[in-house]
């Protein structure tokens, strides 16, 4: 019986984290991260200040949740979606788009990234972490064969994993600094770069508008 309890309280605070967590990138994408305050996040959740407290200490706390938010159902949507070479262009293209729409999070996670560069800062760990998994996990898909991906000769899992990441975070850094910028066609380009006869397939797709 008490085992039961436990684990239905601990089911509860999950549900409740997740609605913190929901509220928090609500009130980000309105207010600004700087702006946001945790008694507004209270009561977007439908909590008390001091209840929210009990599961966050901070606004850096809940930041650094809903970005780990953002990327794990990023993550299950590219692991889903993309099974072949032809789908990685278009994929990376609809992420932008999708992180375009909520530009606020796009600076937000931007700008923690760059301070996280510290081995002091809080965040320093999820984000290493993050990036090494980000690699590890496109160069283990192609190497075991999950994604149907050729790419030129010389180019190694490894470093088209560490580009692809290189080319993400820059295009979306320069679209934050000049937002009439068509950052989904050159993510395509980049794409057909790395992959064997990219430049030559699907020329027409390379002039679609974004």
């Amino acid at each position: 019986m008490e085992q039961s309890k436990a684990r239905g309280s601990y089911a509860k605070s999950l549900a409740r984290r997740a609605e913190i967590v929901q509220a928090a990138r609500e009130s980000f994408v309105a207010h600004g991260f700087a702006k946001a305050s945790l008694r507004d996040i209270a009561e977007r959740a439908g909590i008390t200040h001091t209840g929210l407290l009990h599961h966050f200490r901070n606004k850096d706390e809940l930041l650094a949740a809903v970005l780990a938010e953002r990327d794990a159902e990023e993550w299950r949507q590219g692991t889903d979606r993309i099974e072949t070479a032809d789908q990685l262009g278009p994929y990376f293209a609809e992420l932008l788009r999708h992180h375009q729409r909520a530009p606020e999070l796009m600076r937000l996670w931007i700008e923690l990234a760059a301070a996280a560069s510290r081995p002091e800062h809080p965040a320093h760990t999820y984000f290493t972490e993050r990036y090494e998994r980000s690699r590890a996990t496109f160069a283990e898909g192609i190497h075991e064969g999950q994604v149907d991906v050729t790419l030129r000769p010389g180019i190694s899992p490894e470093s088209a994993s560490l580009l692809l990441n290189a080319v993400l975070h820059g295009l979306q850094l320069q679209w934050l600094l000049d937002q009439s910028l068509d950052i989904t066609r050159p993510v395509r380009d980049f794409v057909r770069l790395l992959l064997e006869g990219g430049p030559e397939e699907g020329r027409g797709e390379g002039r679609e508008e974004g």
